[in-house]
C-alpha cells in the first residue's frame, strides 16, 4: 500500500511531453477556455435550473460558480505554471499526492470530459433537429433523433458531430485553434446580441418573486439555489481542460494564468447577463426546454433573431466540443504514457503530433453516450468528478509550496494560504450539494477505477517499476 502514494517527478512528465508541439498562446487558450464553457452551459442550463431549481435567482447561482470557479482557475494555473505537463488535475494529482489519488482523479475525470462531450453532442443535436432542419420542413424520425432509454433508436445528429469534432482534433492543435478562434468570435457576438435585443422584451413581473418559495429548501433555505449552483458548475469545466493544454503551451508561466481567468471573467459576464434577459422574458416555469433561447424569442415573436441564436448555440456548442474532446484526449494520453492504462494510449501520430489512439478511444466512447442516452441523464452525472478534482487542486496548493524541488517562477495564488482553503472548501460543499443521483453514480465509477487500478494499471505503472 505504502507503494501506491509513491509520487512522480516534474521532469519524467515534461520529458514524456516534449513529443507534443508548443503552439498555443495566451490568445489561444482564451479562445479554447470561452469555446469550452460557453457551450450548453448557457444555450440549455439557465433554462433547466431556472425551472428546477433556482426560479430567475439561476443568475445568481452562475455568479457564485463562476466566482469559485475562478479561485480554483487560480490554483489550476498556478499548478500549469509549475508544472507544465499534459494530464491536468491527474498529473498534478500524481505528483503533490501520490500515484493513487492522481489516478482517482484521473479516472474520475475521463467520466467528466467524455460525457461532457457527450451531453455538448446531444444539446447540438436538439437545436440542429429542432431549429434547422424544422426549418426546412426536414423532421427525423424518432428512431434517428432519440436514443433507448426515450423510444428511440439512436440519436444520430449527436453521433455525426462527435466524429466531425474528432477528425479536427486528429490533424493537431494548429486547426483546432484556428476553427476554434473565429467560431469564438461569433458566437460572443450572437450572445451579446441577445442580450441586447431581448433587453427591451423584459417583463418586470417575471422576477417576482426573484427566489421562488418552493426552492427555499435546507441548509438555510438555500438548497434549491445551491443545488443550481452545483449543477452548473458543468458550464465551468472548461478552465480544467485548458489546464490539460499545459504541455501545448508556448509560455505557461504567463499564459495560462491569463487563459483561466479571461475566461471565468467573460464566462461570468455573459452567463449572469444571459440568464436575466432569459428569465426576464418568459416566466420561469416555462423554461425546462432544451432550447430555452430560441423558445424564449419564438413567444415575443422574434422570428428571425430565434434563427440567429440558433445559429449562436451550434456555434457555442461546437467549440466547446472542442476544448473538451482535447481535453479528455489529453488525459487518456497521460494515463498511458504512465502505464495506468494501456500503453498505446501514450503513443503520439509522428505526422501531426498527437495521442491518435488516445483519440480514437475517445471518440468511441463519446460518440456512443451521444447517440443512446438523454441530455438530463448525462448532465446529472458529470459535476461530482470536476468538484472533487476542485477539492484536490485547492488544497493541494498547499504542498506545493513546500516543494522545494518544484520551484515556480511564474504565477502564484494570491492571499496564501487563504484562498486556497476557502476555494477547497467551498468546492467541497458546491459537491455534497449536488443530487443523490450523481454523487451515487460517480462513487460507483471511483469504485470501479480503483479495482482497475489494483488489477492493472499498479501492475503495469512506469512510476512502479522504478526503483
Amino acid at each position: 500500500m505504502k507503494n501506491v502514494f509513491k509520487k512522480e517527478s516534474v521532469d519524467t512528465y515534461i520529458k514524456a511531453d516534449s513529443r507534443l508541439t508548443k503552439s498555443l498562446g495566451a490568445r489561444d487558450l482564451l479562445s479554447l477556455g470561452i469555446g469550452a464553457v460557453i457551450g450548453t452551459g448557457i444555450f440549455i442550463l439557465p433554462g433547466h435550473e431556472a425551472a428546477l431549481h433556482a426560479g430567475p435567482a439561476v443568475a445568481i447561482a452562475f455568479l457564485i460558480a463562476a466566482l469559485v470557479s475562478g479561485l480554483v482557475g487560480m490554483a489550476y494555473a498556478e499548478f500549469s505554471s509549475a508544472m507544465p505537463v499534459a494530464g491536468s488535475a491527474y498529473s498534478f494529482g500524481s505528483i503533490i499526492y501520490g500515484e493513487i489519488v492522481g489516478w482517482i482523479l484521473g479516472w474520475a475525470l475521463i467520466l467528466e470530459y467524455f460525457l461532457t462531450v457527450s451531453a455538448e453532442a446531444v444539446g447540438f443535436a436538439s437545436y440542429f433537429n429542432n431549429n434547422i432542419l424544422g426549418a426546412f420542413g426536414v423532421h427525423l424520425p424518432k428512431f434517428l433523433s432519440a436514443g433507448p432509454l426515450e423510444g428511440g433508436g439512436i440519436n444520430i445528429s449527436a453521433t455525426l458531430i462527435v466524429l466531425l469534432i474528432a477528425i479536427i482534433i486528429s490533424h493537431g492543435a494548429s486547426l483546432s485553434k484556428k476553427v476554434e478562434n473565429v467560431a469564438v468570435v461569433i458566437k460572443v457576438a450572437i450572445i451579446v446580441l441577445f442580450v441586447v435585443v431581448g433587453f427591451f422584451y423584459i417583463k418586470t413581473s417575471n422576477y417576482v418573486p426573484f427566489y421562488p418559495k418552493q426552492f427555499h429548501t435546507e441548509p438555510f433555505g438555500l438548497g434549491g439555489i445551491s443545488t443550481a449552483c452545483a449543477t452548473v458548475f458543468f458550464a465551468f469545466v472548461g478552465f480544467d481542460a485548458l489546464a490539460a493544454n499545459s504541455a501545448e503551451t508556448i509560455n505557461p508561466k504567463k499564459d495560462m494564468v491569463k487563459g483561466i481567468l479571461g475566461t471565468v471573467i467573460v464566462a461570468v459576464i455573459l452567463y449572469v447577463s444571459f440568464s436575466l434577459v432569459l428569465t426576464g422574458i418568459v416566466n420561469y416555469k416555462d423554461l425546462n426546454v432544451d432550447d430555452p433561447a430560441a423558445y424564449a424569442l419564438k413567444v415575443v415573436h422574434l422570428d428571425t433573431w430565434n434563427k440567429l441564436i440558433t445559429i449562436g448555440a451550434l456555434v457555442g456548442i461546437f467549440t466547446s466540443l472542442l476544448t473538451m474532446f482535447f481535453g479528455g484526449s489529453r488525459l487518456v494520453y497521460a494515463l498511458g504514457r504512465d502505464g495506468l492504462l494501456p500503453k498505446k494510449m501514450g503513443q503520439v501520430d509522428f505526422k501531426y503530433s498527437v495521442p491518435k489512439n488516445a483519440i480514437l478511444v475517445a471518440t468511441v466512447v463519446q460518440a456512443f453516450f451521444a447517440g443512446l442516452v438523454p441530455l438530463t441523464e448525462l448532465t446529472s452525472l458529470i459535476n461530482a468528478g470536476t468538484l472533487l478534482a476542485f477539492v484536490f487542486i485547492s488544497f493541494g496548493i498547499i504542498p506545493l509550496r513546500h516543494r522545494k524541488d518544484i520551484p515556480n517562477t511564474g504565477f502564484k495564488m494570491p492571499w496564501y494560504p487563504f484562498l486556497p482553503i476557502f476555494a477547497g472548501v467551498a468546492s467541497l460543499y458546491f459537491l455534497l450539494m449536488l443530487p443523490a443521483i450523481s454523487k451515487i453514480s460517480v462513487g460507483i465509477w471511483i469504485l470501479i477505477g480503483i479495482v482497475v487500478y489494483f488489477t492493472y494499471s499498479l501492475k503495469h505503472s512506469k512510476l512502479q517499476k522504478k526503483k
